[in-house]
């Protein structure tokens, strides 16, 4: 079955043909037809998608990223009119992601027509098994009741797949999977992981809480919020953008969101400033959840700062001495193979990089939802 994973954005459009089949997911023979991202994508975009594909023959179903699934989706699901529908009526939870969703199925229905299957593949759906404890804020209860004030968490479909490709690269079960996910790039999340199932991870209501990302904040007292919003006399919902699009690395530095830059900023107080923050979160993350799970057995690395920057990882780590873990220099700053154990063989408690692959994920679940198989154990 060939299918095609649509990413939509508010300014890209990425996607994949990807051929796959039951028989290829169990043995990873899964093959990419062709892929790319559409800048701006207008009226045509599809239309773009489907030349670069070579015709729209090729396409068996769509499988898209929906970022936000609320408590309504907890896996992925075929997208009907009834879905379609409360997947809109999410927007309220995700207003700077669904709506881009929401085009990108709206547009592919019109164009394939309802004959073509399309799937929806939710960022939030790995976190719904996170406990309530976890999940829930120390805020009055009836916020929850109604309007679904709690912490969802995002990056789902990437925890998800590094859970499962760190099975296979350690020969474990599911039950046997007790490792903390670190997926760093511009944006950025930690999630743990007891017996394959997410139990906590750093982001919340919105894709604000958390670790420091390339532009966003991550954890801020709250009262930040009106404090700034008095002095600078601004309204409360311009501090929140500016939390979201000029803070975390690019605020801190006043430089630039990219770690790229700023590792090259060797000189520059702010930008290493801004390095050690970074790094002094996710390591703050890794102790709080060593604690929450009470011990895993690996701390793995993945995104575009997570799989590329050595530095970044050696640094997050260092101090983690005495949890068991003591990155093997040579290991980690290799580049292949992609996926990777970084840490020493005496570590008791393990280091890995895992190359990401969100859409592989997606075009997988799309096949499974489509014939009618069991969720994956």
């Amino acid at each position: 079955m060939n299918v095609l994973v649509l990413n939509a954005g508010s300014s890209s459009l990425k996607y994949q043909l990807i051929a796959t089949s039951p028989e290829q997911i169990e043995r990873d023979g899964d093959e990419r037809l062709s892929h790319g991202v559409i800048e701006n994508p207008g009226p045509d975009a599809l239309d773009r998608v489907i030349q670069s594909t070579e015709g729209a023959g090729q396409v068996d179903a769509v499988g898209h990223r929906v970022v936000h699934g609320g408590e309504r989706f907890s896996e992925s699901t075929l997208i009907t009119n009834e879905v379609f529908s409360a997947i809109e009526r999410l927007s309220d939870l995700a207003p700077l992601h669904n709506p881009a969703s929401v085009k990108g199925i709206r547009e592919a229905r019109s164009f394939f027509g309802q004959e073509k299957p399309q799937v929806a593949v939710f960022d939030t759906a790995f976190h719904c098994t996170i406990p309530r404890h976890a999940s829930l804020y120390a805020v009055p209860y009836e916020w929850y009741e109604k309007y679904g004030v709690r912490r969802y968490g995002f990056h789902g479909t990437s925890h998800r797949y590094i859970a499962h490709r760190y099975r296979v690269l350690t020969n474990r079960t599911r039950e046997q999977t007790n490792i903390i996910s670190l997926h760093l790039g511009n944006g950025c999340s930690a999630c743990a992981i007891r017996s394959g199932k997410s139990v906590d991870t750093s982001m919340g209501l919105t894709p604000l809480e958390g670790l420091v990302m390339g532009t966003r904040a991550g954890d801020i007292d709250p009262s930040v919020i009106p404090f700034i919003s008095s002095r600078e006399h601004v309204l409360a919902e311009e501090v929140e953008k500016l939390l979201n699009t000029k803070s975390g690395l690019l605020g801190l530095s006043s430089i630039s969101g990219d770690m790229r830059r700023l590792s090259e900023r060797a000189d520059d107080e702010q930008a290493q400033l801004a390095i050690e923050m970074f790094c002094y979160r996710a390591r703050k993350y890794i102790g709080a959840y060593l604690a929450a799970m009470g011990g895993a057995d690996a701390i793995v690395f993945t995104g575009g700062i997570g799989e590329n920057s050595a530095a970044v990882r050696a640094r997050i780590c260092d101090g983690l001495q005495f949890a068991g873990l003591t990155i093997d220099p040579n290991r980690n700053e290799a580049r292949a193979p992609a996926d990777r154990q970084i840490s020493t063989d005496a570590s008791t408690l393990a280091a890995y990089c895992i190359h990401t692959d969100e859409e592989l994920l997606i075009a997988r679940d799309t096949v499974r939802v489509i014939l009618g198989l069991p969720h994956p154990s």
